[in-house]
Formats: structure tokens, sequence, C-alpha cells
């Protein structure tokens, strides 16, 4: 069975020892490609150093909205020529608004249409990140699109409530879960688990973070991905291999990733 990790962060400090360990493991369980996403434009190199080192690693260019005051008039301009100056980048972000504790709610959608805008101009999905902010987010791409760019991503570790999946839904956006949807009290994430079509449904670990149940509380890695699986397929009510096999086919669509590395 082959899984897809769509959201990975393996650049941080608490993977360098032992990275070559960690890609052992995530063979093992099955995951034979990861997308890695970006949460500020410096990082593009150690990302894409990692890539040179793993070849099933695609991954993303973007400003995360907890970072929006490093935004600057030549942001725009960086991102879009980073996007462009490696095939391996498949998706702009992740982007989107965090509205938890947040005092600087423009800024977060100015930055947000400045993704949208990039993305659209090159026909490159959106890796979407959504904290207490899904009406505002759901507004805005629904505003936006009047302009008539039809936009294309992910909402990645989902923890919205049914209703606004289904926003997300019929904008055309993919439903990405996390370890999140593994815990006993996530009960709104399960239940949105089993609407979203299987055709838009994805999976992740946003490693090192939110680490599922049996290691919920310790660090995340993309072998964990498969207990994300496991799980949803039995809250489903369908074979992990169905799912496995969905899911990996959903993130080569969304991604264009071609043939996925054996």
């Amino acid at each position: 069975m082959q899984l897809i990790d769509s959201h990975v962060h393996l650049n941080f400090e608490v993977f360098q020892q032992d990275i070559e360990l960690l890609q052992a493991r995530w063979q093992q369980a099955g995951v034979t490609h990861l997308i890695h996403s970006c949460v500020e434009p410096k990082e593009f190199k150690s990302i894409q150093s990692l890539a040179d080192r793993f070849p099933e690693l695609s991954f993303a260019v973007g400003l995360h909205p907890l970072d929006v005051d490093k935004w600057q008039d030549t942001s725009s301009r960086e991102i879009e020529q980073l996007a462009k100056s490696d095939p391996r980048v498949v998706a702009i972000g992740e982007t989107g608004l965090d509205y938890y504790k947040a005092t600087n709610k423009e800024k977060q959608q100015e930055v947000f249409i400045a993704q949208l805008d990039i993305a659209a101009r090159l026909n490159k999905p959106l890796i979407i990140h959504c904290r207490e902010a899904a009406q505002d987010l759901y507004n805005i791409i629904k505003e936006w699109s009047k302009q008539g760019n039809k936009p294309t991503g992910v909402m990645h570790c989902w923890g919205g409530t049914p209703e606004e999946t289904e926003w997300f839904l019929d904008l055309g956006f993919y439903i990405s879960f996390s370890g999140v949807v593994t815990f006993k009290n996530a009960k709104q994430v399960q239940e949105s688990a089993k609407i979203v079509p299987a055709e838009k449904l994805l999976i992740e670990t946003d490693c090192p973070f939110l680490a599922p149940v049996p290691h919920r509380g310790k660090r995340n890695e993309p072998a964990y991905v498969k207990y994300v699986a496991e799980f949803i397929a039995d809250l489903r009510q369908e074979k992990l291999e169905t799912l496995g096999s969905q899911t990996t086919a959903n993130a080569i669509a969304l991604f264009g990733l071609g043939k996925v590395r054996s």
C-alpha cells in the first residue's frame, strides 16, 4: 500500500540528527511521497537541500499567516521567482488566516490575497492554513474568484465544522486531516472527515506537530501518517487499502506529481 504525507516540516531542527532513520521508517510504512510545506521564503534553500537528498520530496513556497510581519514589498516577487526556479515546487503556501489571538487580521488578509494571485499566475495549488477564520477565508476566496480565477488547493490540518467543510468543498478545495482526527475529543473533526467525498480527501502529519494516537504528545514524523489513514478508514467504514489508494491518487492529481516513486 502506498501513502502520501501531504504536509511535512522536515527542515526543523528537531529532525536534523536522525533524518535518515526517519526516511527508513516512512518507507517501511509505505509512504512513497511527501509534500514539504514552507513557513517563509527564507526556508527555501533548506527545503530544497532536503529534496536533493530525498527524491520522494516535493515542496511549496509561501508565507504562513503567523509570519505576515515579515512580508515586504518584494515578498510577492520573491515567492513567485522561487516557485518558478525549481520544478519540484508544486504549491504556494502555506498561506491562509490564523485569527487565534490575532491583532493583524487585515494584514493577514492582504498577504493571503497576494499569494492567491501568485498561485493563479503560476497555475499552482494553494496549501491553506485556517484557524478560527473560516468565514473570512471563505468570503475572501469567493470574492476573489469573481475575477474569473478558480483557485485550487487544500485546507490542511483541517479542524472546521462539517458546515465549514462544505463551504470549501463547494469552492473545489481538497480537505486534509492530520493526527488531530485521532484525538478522543476531536468529534467535530471526525464528523467532518466522514463527509468529505473520497476524491477530495488527503492525509498528512504536519510533523513535527500533532502526532496521532498512539504517539500523541511525542515528536511527529511521516511514518505516522499511516495511523491517520487507519483511523479515517475505520471512521468512514472503508478498507485501509482503498483509502490509501484514493488519497494517494488525490495528492498526485492536486500537486501534479506524476508517477510516484515506489
